[in-house]
């Protein structure tokens, strides 16, 4: 069991997840400069269609049906889809405290996410699963940041390397 998260550090939690978001946004926003570079089009018309797709699923889905397309060169296309798989996986622990509540325990236990999702079950449903921010959820942030970090570089690499539109 993890130690407790005092109320001060939750207030460095909070931090930690702005620092998450930027991140993820900065990082994200690199598929911008791969849709163009992978559909032969502007940075602008590229932003366009990365706008018009209003999610990170749809829009990693369009830039991995855009590597598998024929005439890509195998390892052109298998650095795009290593580097977007990465992106997806790292989805999952910042969409976990995006699309929360927070709960607070006035006891001065620790503080929970409560999920805003609905799970549908064969005889019923399941919602609010909650997961305590505890030391080791912390960790978990600071590794996230540091991944997406490292992938947001080797995004970079691949778009100078490829010559795609920056």
């Amino acid at each position: 069991m993890s130690a407790p998260v005092s109320e001060d550090a939750f207030d460095r939690v909070l931090l930690l997840l702005g620092r998450l978001n930027y991140v993820w946004s900065n990082t994200e926003s690199l598929l911008i400069h791969l849709i163009a570079g992978l559909a032969g089009t502007t940075k602008d018309t590229a932003l366009v269609i990365y706008l018009t797709l209003n999610t990170t699923r749809a829009r990693a889905d369009l830039v991995e049906r855009l590597a598998k397309m024929e005439g890509r060169g195998a390892g052109e296309r298998d650095r795009i889809l290593e580097l977007v798989g990465r992106l997806t996986q790292l989805a999952g622990l910042r969409n976990q405290y995006n699309h929360c509540i927070y709960a607070f325990d006035p006891q001065g236990g620790n503080p929970r996410t409560i999920q805003m999702r609905i799970s549908d079950r064969r005889t019923g449903l399941r919602m609010g699963r909650e997961t305590r921010i505890d030391a080791e959820a912390v960790r978990d942030i600071r590794d996230c940041i540091e991944d997406l970090t490292a992938l947001n570089h080797a995004i970079w690499t691949l778009i100078r390397d490829a010559g795609y539109p920056a």
